[in-house]
């Protein structure tokens, strides 16, 4: 499982990198992300939460119910808005509230 990350979309603001705890995304000179070991990648999703842009989605294997999908977020203040678009061009939106994360 990894994540991929979209040039064209990226803002070069460098959040994704400084909070990959296996230091594996890096800023090329053009101020781009990119992902240097995608196989060792164990989709943490800090990259993906911390994209201001979703520039950068997690691949959702068959394993985890993603068929294939790929997963973004996008932060509205304190929600949370995971969506998982699927091969079939079809998404699903789950929101969550972030103060709530630790409530359970």
């Amino acid at each position: 499982m990894s994540i991929e990350i979209h040039a064209k979309k990226c803002i070069g603001c460098g959040k994704c990198a400084a909070v990959c705890p296996g230091s594996l995304i890096a800023m090329t000179k053009e101020k781009k992300a990119q992902i240097r070991r995608p196989e060792r990648c164990w989709a943490c999703v800090s990259c993906v939460k911390e994209c201001p842009v979703q520039a950068i989605a997690l691949f959702l294997g068959e394993d985890m119910g993603g068929l294939g999908g790929k997963m973004v977020v996008r932060r509205e203040g304190t929600l949370l808005r995971w969506t998982v678009r699927l091969p079939d061009g079809s998404e699903k939106t789950v929101t969550v509230n972030s103060r709530d994360a630790n409530k359970y």
